[in-house]
Order: structure tokens, then C-alpha cells, then sequence
């Protein structure tokens, strides 16, 4: 991993967007086998597949990827019971993002699923927990989503911990050296969210402060706790 440590002005608290293009996305033993699934299609059973993992895990990158691939449009899981189903699967291929136990319309979702078989469209579904662990009322419903494969993403190794660390800080136009890295992956959780909320942290922070990003500034805040 080669990084350097390039000063930034620290005047004006400037926007920034997370890259959410295939060439950003970070590889590792915790995400394989839900790129290979998204890698895999059109090859997919019954034209749908669940990717599951904690906050922050990537999973909406990894459907941004196939979206982006395939004309994907999205849905929030929330929002099912008011859309209009048939047009959302207009483009042939939609995501349904965030879906969680109690927190969706069981009949829409079911009625979804049917209609994505019958057009032969595709279903890209994401949640935190498997579909399995849900207490469903719609049994037909139970076993659609019991056939479909679900793909857990888990906690990062250190290798990819480090580089994502290195790509949430270029995302905010902060480059910084090996040194900072190291240290930070040391003492944070490892998830995906510890990392992103801890790069926000030190960002805003070095911003107050008016002071450059360093090892020894981001020593000072993560001993604060």
C-alpha cells in the first residue's frame, strides 16, 4: 500500500462523496463471495439473491456495482407498499435496499419476488440479517426467500481494515502516511462502521482545530476516546 502525506487547507469544512465505482471497491477474504455473486450474474437461481452483512459492511456498494452494470433502479424495503411494482422492475433488474425484520410490507415484498419470476427480471435484495432469522406472517413468503442465496459479508481482515482506512480518508481528500494508518487500525473495532465514523471523527476534528491530520493529533482523540 503506498500512501503519502500531502498537507490539506483546513479553512473550509468541504463536502465529500464516497466513490462508489467498481475500481473502489476494496477486496478481501470478508467480501469474496458476495462479489462472486454479484460477479456471477445472469447466472442466478430464481433470478434473486440477498447480500447480508452489519452497517457499513459495503453491501450498498456492491449493489451500486451490479446496479451500474445491469440498469439496476432502487428501492428502499420501506417504501415497497407505496411503489409501483411493475414499473420499478421496468429496466429488468432492481435492488431493494436495507430490508429488516418488521420493517417492510411482507405482502409487496412477496408480490415483488412473483412478479421479478414471471418477467424474468432480477432482485437484488440487501439486509443486515439473513432472511432465515426473520419471523415472517407470509409463509409462502418464508420459503420464496428460503430458496435464494444469501451471501454474508463479515468484518474486515487488518490488510483490507488498512486500505479501507486509506480510501475513506482519500474520499475526503486527506492523504496520509503509514504511520497514522497503522495506528488507527490498531485501536478501532474492526467493522466498516468504526472505520467510517472514526475517519469523520479525526476529519472534523483536525478541521475545528485548524490543524494538519497527523499520528500524534490522531493519538490525542483516540486516547480521548
Amino acid at each position: 500500500m503506498s500512501v503519502r502525506s500531502v498537507p490539506r487547507q483546513l479553512t473550509l469544512a468541504l463536502g465529500h462523496a464516497e466513490s462508489l465505482e467498481r475500481d473502489d471497491f476494496m477486496r478481501g477474504p470478508s467480501n469474496a463471495a458476495a462479489l462472486a455473486l454479484i460477479e456471477s450474474w445472469p447466472d442466478w437461481p430464481s433470478h434473486a439473491a440477498v447480500l447480508t452483512g452489519p452497517e457499513g459492511s459495503g453491501k450498498s456498494h456492491l449493489a451500486a456495482i451490479w446496479a451500474q452494470e445491469v440498469g439496476a433502479r432502487f428501492l428502499a424495503a420501506r417504501s415497497l407498499a407505496d411503489a409501483e411494482l411493475p414499473a420499478a422492475l421496468a429496466t429488468g433488474s432492481l435492488v431493494v435496499e436495507d430490508i429488516a425484520e418488521g420493517g417492510f410490507d411482507e405482502r409487496a415484498l412477496f408480490h415483488l419476488l412473483n412478479l421479478a419470476r414471471e418477467d424474468e427480471a432480477f432482485v437484488l435484495l440487501t439486509a443486515r440479517t439473513a432472511p432465515a432469522t426473520w419471523s415472517l406472517n407470509i409463509r409462502d413468503l418464508a420459503s420464496r426467500l428460503k430458496i435464494l442465496p444469501v451471501v454474508a459479508m463479515s468484518a474486515p481482515d487488518d490488510n483490507l481494515l488498512r486500505a479501507l482506512l486509506v480510501k475513506l480518508f482519500a474520499d475526503r481528500q486527506i492523504y496520509v502516511d503509514e504511520s497514522l494508518v497503522g495506528y488507527v487500525a490498531l485501536r478501532i473495532e474492526r467493522t466498516f462502521a468504526a472505520a467510517r465514523a472514526t475517519v469523520a471523527r479525526l476529519d472534523q476534528e483536525a478541521l475545528r482545530r485548524k490543524r494538519p491530520l497527523t499520528r500524534a493529533l490522531a493519538a490525542e482523540l483516540l486516547r480521548g476516546g
